[in-house]
């Protein structure tokens, strides 16, 4: 192996290792402050850039079907709760179950996004949302359960998500169009304007994710969460929204690194 092929593998690594350094962060924040191994966190990414493949082809996503019928289940659940005598945040599940969809189904029919920063929000907007609903329809209930359970939980949504995924999308690869199609060299190497995305944008999610739980009220309520989740709910921190917010997280990551290496794998 000669010093020009070390670099490009030295650079698929940085730039493979800035998108898993990613998932490790979606997955160790789920972990943290609902005690779930999220196993399914693959799939958000596959779902982001799957859907954003079939935005660009002019084509309606699957995602938004299953979007819509995620949050009609969980706000048949919710419904039944509140029938039950049970709390409900109605501002939360109108949020998660009304809010988004009716927004992500406004931008993929009424919209027909053009632009390609136009098909990335809609593709965020779409994947964002399946997080929160996700745990509130399979591992709300479950939150007193032990870590095994939970993570056998987890496998079997796994298996269902990726056999609608196939279902959805077929088991063909595609490709999205780059953010850049710039090219710079560098000595002998050559270096792609889509790796530099990768990595301008890892950079840039970190820092908002840290100035997140350092400075914002809503962050400081997860950290406090994660480290005691029953002292932080006698201290009025509501723990079901946590989970909404972590979830939601961990989908939006997951949907930005899906729309990050699409144009790469």
């Amino acid at each position: 192996m000669d010093f020009q092929i070390a670099l490009l593998l030295g650079q698929d690594g940085i730039v493979n290792g800035a998108v898993y350094g990613l998932m490790a962060l979606a997955l160790v924040l789920v972990f943290s402050v609902t005690r779930v191994i999220f196993i399914p966190q693959g799939e958000f990414v596959a779902f982001g850039a799957l859907t954003m493949v079939m935005l660009q082809a002019g084509r309606t996503p699957a995602t938004l079907w299953l979007l819509l019928a995620l949050a009609l289940t969980v706000l048949a659940v919710e419904g039944w709760r509140w029938k039950k005598g049970e709390g409900v945040n109605w501002v939360a599940t109108a949020f998660w179950c009304v809010g988004m969809p009716l927004l992500a189904a406004a931008l993929v029919l009424g919209v027909q996004p053009g632009s390609l920063w136009l098909q990335a929000l809609t593709t965020l907007v779409l994947i964002a949302p399946l997080g929160p609903l996700l745990y509130r329809l399979v591992f709300r209930p479950l939150a007193d359960a032990s870590v095994l359970i939970l993570l056998i939980v987890a496998v079997a949504l796994h298996g269902v998500l990726v056999g609608a995924g196939l279902l959805f999308f077929g088991a063909e690869g595609s490709r999205t169009t780059p953010f850049s199609e710039a090219r710079f060299e560098l000595g002998s190497m050559m270096i792609s304007g889509q790796s530099l995305v990768v990595l301008g944008v890892t950079l840039v999610l970190v820092l908002l994710l840290f100035v997140f739980f350092e400075r914002s009220m809503v962050g400081k309520a997860l950290r406090a969460t994660a480290i005691n989740r029953v002292g932080a709910r006698l201290m009025g921190i509501p723990t079901d929204l946590s989970g909404d917010v972590s979830f939601a997280l961990a989908a939006l990551i997951g949907a930005v690194s899906g729309l990050l290496i699409a144009p790469l794998t």
